[in-house]
């Protein structure tokens, strides 16, 4: 271990004159350390102070509950058939993410929800909610005054008018950190990098190049998403072994070759690894006229009770468009086969067609996913 931290000292010494040069992406920018997370956190309080835009309790008993609960923990008494009927009080869902190594103190940014049928939250002040995690134990304790981007207005007639979104609204640094989340960074001697999209190649490229830089066998592809690295046990030197290692450049490996189809907007990706074999492709249009026209008829005279009438008359035309057959050499490319689709003019809606059939036909070299 203190020849590995002896290493480890020259290569942050050397700056990263150690780093290949023929890398692209910075480790940091392809992979995550495992268990180190956010945390999402989530809470119910009462928004207080509106302008009468809160929520109808009467539609919303909850909030009225809510508000009977809190001002009874607060030591006031409210008899129990007393109906409140407050409509400057809305009940809100809060949540925020937690980041990881967060500290005591530390302040979060919160949004904050109307569940009720509240009609806006400016001008609104959370009062003061807990926060808890997935294990339910309180994480951070939020309040503050809102911040809402929206705003409506109504008329008396029943018009009314929205900009934006006015029953949701954010507080920043409105919630501090109660509790802290454990970490296993310094757990065990070594930490796993897990790639944000597995591949096999650039997996291995990336303990190739941590092994080339340190000059020996530190780190370890575990499979297509994971690389175990071997660290320093003492917290300040893993922290600069870190520094190091996330700025490290790797070149990763190609993507599959894919072709994304959304079928619903007409948009298509296609990778730059696409490879179409042998095949040939006919499109042909088909084109559908329907034109309107109306005439006035009247087959009696008014002395004999004749009335005018509107007639309408239709036409259909259907007209076939020269069918254009392109082939396709084997192996063509990606800029090959947008240029071929491109010469015959072919729509979205038509390309989506030629792609599933050459998927169908077996001559296209990829995967195609439609959404």
């Amino acid at each position: 271990m203190k020849a590995f931290c002896s290493s480890l000292l020259l290569v942050l010494l050397a700056g990263f004159a150690a780093q290949p040069a023929q890398a692209e992406e910075r480790i940091k920018d392809l992979a995550d350390v495992a268990g180190v997370r956010t945390n999402q956190l989530v809470g119910y309080g009462l928004v207080v102070g509106l302008t009468g835009t809160g929520d109808q309790t009467t539609q919303a008993p909850f909030t009225a509950q809510s508000l009977r609960n809190m001002l009874g923990q607060l030591g006031v008494t409210i008899p129990g058939n007393v109906n409140l009927q407050v409509n400057n009080v809305a009940a809100v869902a809060i949540h925020a993410e937690l980041p990881a190594f967060a500290k005591l103190g530390q302040k979060l940014d919160i949004t904050v929800s109307s569940i009720g049928n509240a009609k806006s939250l400016r001008g609104g002040a959370l009062l003061m909610t807990p926060l808890k995690g997935a294990d339910g134990e309180v994480y951070a304790i939020a309040q503050g005054n809102l911040v809402v981007g929206g705003f409506g207005a109504e008329g008396r007639d029943g018009s009314s008018i929205s900009v934006n979104v006015p029953s949701a609204g954010r507080i920043p640094g409105g919630a501090t950190v109660e509790r802290i989340v454990p970490s296993g960074f310094n757990a065990t001697d070594s930490i796993v990098l897990n790639l944000r999209s597995a591949d096999f190649t650039t997996a291995f490229r990336l303990a190739e190049a941590v092994n080339e830089a340190l000059g020996d066998k530190l780190a370890n592809p575990v499979d297509a998403t994971s690389v175990r690295v071997r660290a320093p046990m003492d917290p300040g030197q893993r922290v600069g072994f870190m520094s190091w290692l996330e700025n490290l450049t790797v070149r990763p490996g190609d993507p599959p070759a894919r072709v994304i189809v959304n079928s619903r907007t007409g948009t298509i990706v296609m990778g730059g690894g696409v490879k179409v074999l042998a095949a040939a492709v006919a499109h042909g249009g088909l084109s559908v006229t329907i034109s309107e026209s109306f005439a006035v008829s009247q087959p009696e005279p008014f002395s004999r009770g004749g009335e005018t009438v509107v007639v309408p008359q239709s036409e259909v035309q259907i007209t076939e468009g020269d069918g254009r057959m392109f082939p396709f050499g084997p192996g063509a490319s990606l800029d090959e086969i947008v240029r071929a689709v491109n010469q015959v003019g072919a729509a979205p809606g038509d390309l989506i067609a030629i792609l599933e059939a050459l998927h169908q036909a077996g001559a296209l070299r990829a995967e195609l996913i439609i959404i």
